[in-house]
């Protein structure tokens, strides 16, 4: 560390940011601070000190990786992971958004003759954050540049996400990590795993004591009456067999080829692209994200009503432990679990699971109209 002191050198920089800290109460504050302080020391873990440098700016940090510049995307995914599997899951939430950049920085002696960065290194890392939405991982194309010449499987992780402008009226272009609005399914299914277990718990206790009361009358009735007693519910779970069979054997929703037209810019032309879904044209979602995929700089994307049916979903089942990203054709579906089960169009797939501390599992599926399969996959050292 001491040879590099008062010098400019390019690493990279992880800056990461709780959304909504100050809003929050001092006890709230403390909170998440402790729990975000806990899940960054585990994802340093196997950083040495001395290739690190990490300043706390009070409502997240700033880490500056001298080593490997692949060392702030362990730890980015890292944080990620530890965030959607527990962070999202506290009495407060903790939602972070981060940010990565390679560039130059200088190291000095802050007032307290500690090791601290500063530069335009960790400027435009702090501006790439500002970019990301809650949960997801930004970096600046100078970072993905140089990361995803290490390793395929790095540049795969990655999607355009366009040029974005900052505050000071600089471009930057930036890639990201995980798409918009996962932490808030990540809630959404928990709020509603809590609020099924309660409903579970008020429905067994209730059936306990229906149950006893039963009991007794069945006790003090007379043969007939016993007979009557039982053959009641019998018959209704019969018919609710029947009905719960027909249910089964429903086919899939029918899916459809949408096509989605990509207007780069007003005075450009359209680029097309199709969609598979059983959803109705007007009701597919385009994001700036789809859009980028047609254009370096996309601004307007709008959707054509042209539709095609193209046969009955096939269903493919999901068992995947402990956790997994899940992606279809390149493209992410959700977090296994809760994602239990992809609707997909018949014809060739291709299927990727991917957790951060575990290489990736990639499956190639070859679907007809209807079919029912199953993936079951165990990430283990």
């Amino acid at each position: 560390m001491e040879e590099r002191d008062n010098k400019t050198i390019i690493c990279s920089v992880l800056f990461l940011d709780i959304v909504e800290y100050s809003q929050k109460a001092v006890s709230g504050q403390i909170s998440l601070k402790e729990g975000f302080n806990v899940f960054l020391s585990t994802a340093l873990n196997d950083i040495p000190v001395e290739d690190r440098i990490i300043l706390d700016t009070g409502d997240g940090a700033a880490i500056s990786f001298l080593g490997d510049i692949e060392d702030a995307l362990k730890v980015g995914l890292s944080m990620r992971h530890s965030l959607l599997t527990a962070g999202v899951y506290m009495d407060t939430p903790l939602l972070v958004r981060m940010g990565i950049n390679l560039g130059p920085v200088r190291l000095v002696k802050d007032i307290n003759n500690q090791p601290n960065i500063v530069g335009d290194g960790i400027n435009v890392a702090q501006r790439v954050m500002d970019f990301a939405d809650v949960g997801q991982l930004l970096v600046s194309r100078s970072y993905y540049d140089a990361v995803s010449r290490i390793s395929q499987e790095y540049a795969g992780m990655f999607h355009y996400q366009g040029s974005r402008t900052d505050k000071h009226v600089r471009e930057h272009e930036v890639y990201a990590i995980g798409y918009p609005g996962e932490f808030t399914l990540a809630k959404k299914s928990s709020v509603a795993k809590d609020k099924l277990i309660k409903a579970t718990s008020d429905l067994l206790q209730g059936a306990l004591k229906f149950g006893a009361v039963l009991y007794g009358v069945f006790q003090n009735a007379s043969n007939k009456q016993r007979l009557a007693f039982i053959g009641g519910p019998l018959l209704v779970f019969i018919i609710i067999g029947i009905a719960w069979t027909v249910v089964k054997r429903s086919p899939a929703p029918p899916l459809k080829q949408v096509v989605v037209r990509y207007y780069p810019d007003e005075n450009q032309g359209a680029s097309a692209a199709v969609v598979t879904t059983n959803k109705s044209a007007e009701q597919v979602q385009v994001t700036k994200g789809d859009a980028a995929k047609k254009s370096d700089k996309p601004s307007i994307a709008r959707v054509r009503t042209v539709e095609e049916t193209i046969g009955t979903a096939a269903v493919i089942n999901l068992v995947i432990l402990p956790w997994g990203e899940v992606y279809l054709d390149g493209r992410m579906q959700g977090i296994s679990p809760p994602l239990l089960e992809l609707q997909v169009a018949p014809g060739k797939h291709e299927v990727e699971i991917r957790n951060a501390n575990f290489p990736v599992f990639k499956q190639s599926l070859q679907v007809k109209v209807g079919e029912k399969l199953k993936i079951n996959h165990t990430f283990a050292k």
